[in-house]
């Protein structure tokens, strides 16, 4: 009798076809500095991407295989669908497969809309709206009512409905009210500027001398024209009549003729305050935002004492408290409320809500409140903020992509992080992470390390496989993954400090502390426990003080490190003093452009609703100059040339011989000191990373006038090798006369520092107080607080 064949139930899973394709394959991978890479990728693991910065991992995992996922995503919506989405080209890489739906968790910032919350941004706002709408005491409304983006609307007039045959059915509304709950006086915000008209108007000249302090507002300028027209152009300001002052500063709109010409005149107070207060302020220009923040002087909203709410929104409670209440909180705290509704009604909602703040909670978040502005979250924060809604996704078979996770994170809480990414895993995902954590790679199935070294120099794959093999690998990354700094043996004596008394921004709870100058200071403690606070709410604003945050860099295509630092500057005048002609036709924004491809080096097609198509530039081959000024040298090289080349090639270029610029070679060696002298002077800015941005500002503002340098976790996208180059330019810094505050958590720059100071014990309203001051060899000896502890152990104490 033939043997029948088993049923599928009872066959080994490794026995279907399906369960065969258990590996993620790339194979030439020639995406930026990737040399035709080849790597298999185990799935359903954690796999770690390791290697100095600038090597490829960046490019491999998120350049490459997430792109290529979402490539092909995107390409299963229709036509019309995809003209909505972002065009993405498809990744320079000879084949693909096994590859999944890739979701992207990564450190960019989130949206800093001035109505977007963490509350708004997590949902957690949407359903305590449909909670307080259903038993709210007293009732008030929809959900909508409690909603600080929608106004009340009231309405009267006649309704048309359109019926069956043509018929329209009229309906006569009279005072119809359509209930939102935003404030009226702020509209939303929670704040509202006044102005500072010292910072606006010098009172002491006239029109025509530049009395308007508003960048664009040249006193032969248009934008001054219909002010000369309307007052007096040669009366200083000081001595304008009352009516004279008040139609130059707050003036209704109205028609005025100015050379012959119909245009409106208005105000000056109302004209900017449409043009330039009204709108988000990091998406201005450098110059007008810094003009906004030194003429605004923004104040919580007297109207609903910055809560955005309206009068009648903020009236409703459940168990004494309102929704403006339950949003200020801390989220642990409001965990403990929502348990306190006894109501079956609302059920489904409230179990819905404990786990998203259970999530918070989990994640090291649950010092935050709902009504925190979603722009002020650090980048870790953020990235932690995005996490928290894949932690209950139903998803799975999915590929996880997270780009330095352990960013801002104490190492009390990397241990969470990880447990949390095991979950993701255990769930039956992918999980890829770009990480230099020695506490994070340690808990890795696979890890890939790339190198050997950064941009041209990188790009391979130096070893693929287990952790204790990388520990036994001679690569870079091997050998410093063990690598354990020395607390110092002497430090330096402060030369004076910043007195910081009753500090209270944000947790800080009425902290009074002395910040030693002339030494290496770092700041520390568990994330929010009131380091950023103490930083921008006691010491950041002082003479002297230059602050070097997190802060994204904004730039177009055409942007790159050359243009951003000011680099490019001296370069183009020693061209054209080598050459006798104009600096202008150095410049791919100005006369030398490529006159086909305007400078871009591409040519961008708009095809409608499909994919934009880029294709280099036939003209120029993606020089983006003009032929004639491709034969202008400068040392034997040609503009193009000396963009393509990277910092620390230019800076020997430039300090020496015939092309010896000094200007140039300065901002060169800084940018070498800062650990990028891989970095090509006309890379793109939007192809850095998070880390390599923060040290080219670092590296820009070095240059500047200041005493005191404030950084944020500057070791941000470091390796393990590099964090070593960073601890002696911080020592340079200090050797030169500055002083130096680290808001750090890495154990390395805390050994190295000449004096700690250490914030806690906790989060939040756990936390806002200093728990130790002193050098870290006193942290490691007392060993009372979770940083000594952790420091200890590091340092093998």
């Amino acid at each position: 009798m033939p043997k029948t064949a088993p049923h599928s139930s009872e066959r080994h899973p490794a026995d279907h076809p399906a369960d065969r394709h258990d590996r993620i394959r790339v194979q030439g991978a020639h995406v930026n500095n990737l040399r035709g890479v080849d790597v298999e990728i185990p799935k359903r693991r954690l796999t770690v991407f390791t290697g100095v910065s600038g090597s490829g991992k960046s490019s491999l995992v998120f350049g490459t295989i997430a792109a290529e996922s979402q490539r092909m995503i995107n390409e299963t919506y229709s036509t019309f669908v995809q003209g909505f989405m972002p065009s993405l080209a498809r990744p320079e890489v000879d084949h693909l497969e096994g590859i999944t739906t890739a979701i992207l968790v990564d450190q960019e910032r989130m949206g800093a809309n001035v109505r977007s919350t963490v509350g708004t941004a997590t949902d957690a706002n949407a359903m305590l709206r449909v909670l307080f709408s259903r038993i709210g005491d007293p009732f008030i409304g929809p959900p909508t009512a409690f909603a600080f983006n929608v106004p009340t609307r009231r309405a009267g007039g006649v309704m048309q409905t359109e019926k069956a045959g043509g018929k329209v059915e009229k309906l006569v509304v009279k005072n119809a009210v359509y209930l939102g709950g935003m404030c009226p006086e702020c509209e939303g915000r929670g704040s509202v500027s006044d102005l500072d008209l010292t910072a606006i108007v010098d009172e002491s000249r006239s029109l025509v001398d530049g009395a308007i302090l508003v960048p664009g507002y040249t006193a032969d300028g248009w934008m001054v024209a219909a002010f000369k027209a309307v007052l007096p152009p040669e009366k200083p300001v000081a001595k304008y009549t009352k009516a004279e002052r008040e139609d130059f500063l707050y003036a209704e709109p109205r028609k005025v003729k100015v050379d012959k010409i119909n245009v409106t005149y208005e105000g000056l107070i109302p004209k900017i305050r449409k043009s330039m207060f009204s709108k988000d302020v990091d998406s201005l220009q450098p110059h007008i935002k810094a003009f906004v923040e030194r003429a605004a002087v923004f104040a919580p909203c007297p109207a609903c004492d910055g809560t955005r709410l309206n009068e009648a929104a903020r009236g409703s409670r459940i168990n004494g408290r309102s929704i403006a209440d339950v949003c200020a909180m801390q989220i642990t705290d409001a965990a403990e409320w929502v348990r306190g509704i006894e109501d079956p009604s609302v059920g489904p909602l409230i179990a819905n809500l404990l786990h998203l703040f259970d999530s918070f909670v989990e994640i090291g978040l649950g010092y935050l409140s709902l009504d925190r502005p979603a722009g002020t979250l650090s980048g870790g924060e953020a990235q932690r903020t995005k996490m928290i809604r894949h932690l209950g996704s139903a998803l799975t078979d999915v590929t996880y992509v997270f780009d330095e996770p352990t960013i801002g994170l104490h190492p009390h809480d990397i241990e969470r992080m990880n447990k949390l990414l095991l979950e993701l895993r255990d769930k039956g995902n992918t999980v890829l992470v770009v990480e230099h954590k020695p506490e994070t790679i340690a808990i890795a199935d696979h890890v890939v390390d790339l190198g050997p070294g950064a941009g041209t120099g990188g790009g391979t794959i130096c070893f693929e496989g287990d952790v204790s093999g990388l520990r036994a690998s001679d690569t870079l990354t091997g050998r410093h993954l063990s690598y354990r700094a020395a607390v110092k043996d002497g430090v330096r004596a402060a030369t004076g400090a910043i007195e910081v008394r009753g500090a209270a921004t944000h947790n800080l709870r009425d902290v009074d502390v002395d910040i030693p100058l002339g030494v290496l200071c770092v700041l520390t403690g568990v994330a929010g426990s009131g380091k950023s606070s103490l930083v921008h709410g006691s010491v950041a604003g002082r003479e002297g003080v230059v602050v070097i945050d997190q802060s994204a860099i904004k730039g177009s295509r055409r942007s790159n490190p050359a243009t951003y630092t000011g680099l490019l500057e001296p370069i183009r005048k020693a061209f054209a003093k080598a050459n006798g002609v104009k600096p202008a036709l150095f410049s791919a924004n100005s006369e030398g452009a490529c006159e086909s491809c305007n400078g871009n080096g591409m040519i961008y097609t708009e095809l409608g609703f499909m994919d934009t198509v880029a294709t280099v530039c036939d003209e120029c081959g993606g020089k983006r100059f003009q032929a004639s000024v491709l034969e202008l040298t400068l040392g034997g090289l040609n503009i193009a040339e000396v963009l393509d080349l990277p910092v620390a090639q230019a800076h020997a270029f430039f300090a020496a011989g015939d092309a010896k610029t000094p200007a140039a070679a300065a901002i060169l060696q800084r940018m070498e000191d800062v650990g990028l002298g891989y970095l090509k002077l006309g890379q793109p800015l939007n192809t850095l990373s998070g880390g390599e941005r923060q040290r080219l500002k670092l590296a820009m503002r070095m240059g500047e006038k200041g005493g005191v340098y404030v950084l944020d976790e500057p070791t941000t996208g470091l390796h393990l090798a590099d964090v070593e180059n960073l601890l002696g330019l911080l020592d340079r810094l200090v050797d030169a006369g500055k002083s130096v505050i680290v808001i750090e958590h890495h154990q390395a720059v805390m050994a190295h520092a000449d004096w700690i100071i250490d914030l806690g014990p906790g989060a939040g309203h756990d936390g806002g107080t200093v728990v130790f001051e002193g050098t870290p060899a006193e942290l490691v000896a007392k060993r009372s607080t979770l940083t000594g502890e952790h420091l200890a152990a590091y340092v093998g104490q």
